[in-house]
């Protein structure tokens, strides 16, 4: 009998495991290595307050959700959210739709799926070897640093599936950039992306309200306009209604130094509705009293003091302020604080099934690609998406 052709799959994520599943189910000899002492780290931390698989939404709206040259739009129509919730649930792990159109498996935790994905692997025959750091090439064969010391690999066909550079104690450290860099790859820089800004808050409203949400807010910036919520840091804000919109901001402040976001504290209400609640108010209440009357929270008084000081006396002027009050964002919260990262291996580097032109056999998959994409599913269906389609891509190069 032919002897099965070997996969060295480097990055035991969701995109890794996703193509190390396909590949053994063709009949491949597939051997996993991930540089943690165990596999899925960064996805285990994605399902704290709930695992986001995917969105629910029509197809061609989600597909729009995406930025970069990459094509990820093509690879989620052969790996759609509906199909990552039926595999999903062939593992054991129904999901459902919550009430914004998310995905979540029932249990709401990555863990039992984790779990339930290892044990299949392993049914499949997917060998694991953890606490191995990729050191790139010699000659055709990986070379890997272990507690043991050095080891090599000469596999048929390899997988880089190794993240970005975001929480980089979780594995995802970059440090493949360098690697990739000497054989001719070319590369986007690696930005953060599903992350904070800096504000540079004056009246102290950074050391009085830290941790402090804002709900029900919208926030818009450009065309875009995001509903839901923030939560106020020491330096800035984040929080999932600012990923939303951190791709524009974060491209905004590199070009221009700074991005004003425009918070509207009372979406539900029009501007006319604000003035005449604001007008029904008793002779003599303080401002605050007012604006408190309306609904609003020290917090959000607070930020619209230190954007419009001092905030106007009349209904009309103050109705206005409510609905858009401008914060200049000042900078971007460093890399390693973000959720995800933009940039990477280039479009231009990979072929349409992801193998690197300079290294026929080398597929690449996950955020080591160059694209991005919210939180709110858009992220983990990428991932899945882009594994699919790398393991996809080795099965057509070796025919």
């Amino acid at each position: 009998m032919a002897q099965p052709k070997s996969c060295a799959i480097v990055g035991g994520g969701p995109a890794g495991l996703m193509a190390a599943e396909m590949l053994a189910e063709a009949g491949w000899d597939v051997t996993v290595f991930d540089q943690m002492p165990s596999l899925g780290r960064k996805f285990l931390m994605a399902g704290i307050g709930g695992l986001n698989l995917t969105h629910s939404e029509a197809l061609e709206h989600f597909k729009g959700r995406y930025r970069g040259p990459l094509g990820l739009p093509v690879m989620i129509d052969a790996f759609t959210p509906q199909a990552l919730r039926e595999w999903c649930e062939a593992l054991g792990e129904e999901t459902f739709v919550g009430s914004s159109g998310r995905v979540f498996p029932r249990s709401f935790k990555a863990s039992p799926l984790l779990r339930a994905w290892l044990r299949r692997l392993a049914g499949k025959g997917v060998a694991t070897r953890t606490r191995h750091r990729w050191l790139g090439w010699r000659g055709d064969a990986l070379l890997f640093d272990t507690p043991e010391g050095e080891v090599s690999t000469t596999p048929d066909a390899v997988v880089l599936a190794m993240g970005g550079a975001s929480w980089p104690r979780l594995g995802s450290d970059g440090t493949w950039q360098d690697l990739l860099g000497a054989e001719g790859v070319a590369l986007s820089p690696l930005r953060p992306s599903n992350c904070g800004f800096t504000i540079g808050w004056q009246e102290h409203v950074g050391s009085k309200f830290a941790g402090t949400p804002l709900k029900s807010v919208s926030f818009s910036f450009g065309n875009e306009t995001v509903l839901g919520e923030a939560v106020i840091t020491e330096a800035g804000i984040e929080g999932g209604a600012i990923y939303a919109l951190s791709a524009p901001l974060r491209d905004e402040i590199d070009r221009a130094g700074e991005a004003v976001l425009t918070v509207d504290f009372k979406p539900a209400l029009d501007v006319s509705e604000i003035e005449n609640r604001l007008k029904r108010n008793r002779a003599g209440d303080s401002l605050s009293n007012r604006l408190r009357k309306l609904g609003l929270s020290r917090a959000a008084i607070a930020i619209m003091r230190e954007s419009h000081h001092p905030l106007p006396d009349s209904a009309d002027q103050l109705a206005a302020v409510v609905k858009a009050t401008n914060v200049p964002l000042r900078g971007v919260y460093p890399i390693e604080r973000a959720i995800s990262t933009a940039g990477g291996v280039s479009s231009a580097s990979v072929d349409d099934n992801l193998m690197l032109k300079a290294r026929p056999g080398v597929f690449v998959a996950g955020e080591m690609l160059d694209w991005e994409a919210s939180t709110g599913g858009y992220l983990l269906q990428g991932c899945f998406a882009s594994g699919h389609r790398a393991a996809y891509g080795v099965l057509a190069h070796f025919g």
